[in-house]
Order: structure tokens, then C-alpha cells, then sequence
């Protein structure tokens, strides 16, 4: 029988930057949502780099660096995503990623694991498509979502510093407000959904 967890703060979050590039403007991003996270959501990255492309043939018999991979996730109380947009969809890499950890069937790490999405384009709409896309892969995965408030960072060239200084006030006051928002929605869920493991 699975044991019930209620959890109070502080709430573990695991992070997705959905780029794969070491330069990435959704890194930067992560950078300064970890900065301006409340200091009772406790931010650390997952990262997916090392899978390798995602195939049922391996659900009898999962790799080692998946099996960890899933690990990570279901240690974690809730999980955001910072993903850029690539032809109005997720990045390859993401989807790759979920679909590890969505498997094998009855073993998804993300189901009833409050998640967030966010994320930033050099483009006016600012990733609105990709987050679509992700909302309704997650929506499948059963995790559910932050709803409110949107987040699509349109990142102009200085707006955020390498070490996740957000220059611009009102930018900066908008994502502490939305991590604000996510720690409010983990804690609702878990304590109406409480976690089994």
C-alpha cells in the first residue's frame, strides 16, 4: 500500500531548462526564477542532456541514466518548466525527457506533481505556442498546472545578466509575483492531493 505524504513547507521544486544550449536565454531565465523563488521553494535543475532518444523497446528494461532520471523527478514535490520555442513547439529534447519519465505505462513521475510553465523567446509572443504545446502534454501526464498568471518573457539583450540579475523593475517585481504564484499552487495541491510514494 502506497504511504500518503502531506507535506508543509519548504517544497522541493525540480527545474527543466528545456534548451540544451550552454548560452541559452531560458538558462538565464532559471538563473533569476531561482533568485526570485520565496525562500520556502527550494530550486534545483534536472537535467536530460544525457538520455538518450526515448523507445517502448526499453520499458522492460530501463537504462540506468533513466532510471535516475525518474528518480529525480519523483523526489521532488513539484517541477517547473523553462523552455524556449522551436517551430512553434517544445524543443526535441524536452519531449524526449517527459516521455522518459511519462514511462513505462502506469509508472509516470509526473502524475499529480503540481507543475508551472514559463519561458522566454527573443520574439514579441515569447514562447506563447511552445507553453501551449507543454500544457497539453502535461495535461496528459496529470500534472496539474499553474493556470495563472502566463508568463511569456519577451528577453530583450540586457534584460537578464549570466548570473540571473533582472535589470528592468517591473519585469523583476512580475517573475517574484509568479514564483509567489507557484509556491501558492504547490501547496494547494499538496494539500488537497497529498503524495503517495
Amino acid at each position: 500500500m502506497a504511504q500518503i505524504i502531506e507535506h508543509e513547507p519548504p517544497y522541493t521544486v525540480g527545474y527543466f531548462v528545456g534548451s540544451l544550449a550552454k548560452n541559452s536565454i531560458n538558462r538565464r531565465l532559471s538563473t533569476a526564477l531561482v533568485k526570485l523563488a520565496p525562500p520556502e521553494l527550494q530550486m534545483s535543475e534536472i537535467s536530460f542532456s544525457d538520455l538518450p532518444l526515448y523507445s517502448w523497446d526499453y520499458d522492460e528494461d530501463y537504462p540506468q541514466v533513466a532510471r535516475d532520471f525518474k528518480a529525480s523527478i519523483a523526489e521532488k514535490d513539484a517541477v517547473l518548466f523553462i523552455t524556449p520555442e522551436y517551430n512553434r513547439s517544445i524543443p526535441g529534447a524536452l519531449k524526449n525527457a517527459i516521455d522518459w519519465a511519462s514511462r513505462p505505462y502506469g509508472q509516470n513521475a509526473f502524475s499529480r506533481k503540481p507543475s508551472a510553465v514559463i519561458g522566454a523567446s527573443a520574439g514579441a509572443i515569447g514562447t506563447a505556442l511552445a507553453q501551449q504545446s507543454l500544457r497539453a502534454v502535461l495535461s496528459f501526464c496529470n500534472s496539474p498546472q499553474l493556470s495563472a498568471p502566463e508568463a511569456y518573457i519577451h528577453m530583450t539583450p540586457d534584460l537578464i545578466t549570466d548570473d540571473g540579475e533582472v535589470t528592468n523593475e517591473s519585469t523583476e517585481a512580475f517573475l517574484r509575483g509568479y514564483m509567489d504564484e507557484f509556491s501558492a499552487h504547490i501547496q494547494r495541491v499538496l494539500t488537497v492531493v497529498p503524495q503517495q510514494r
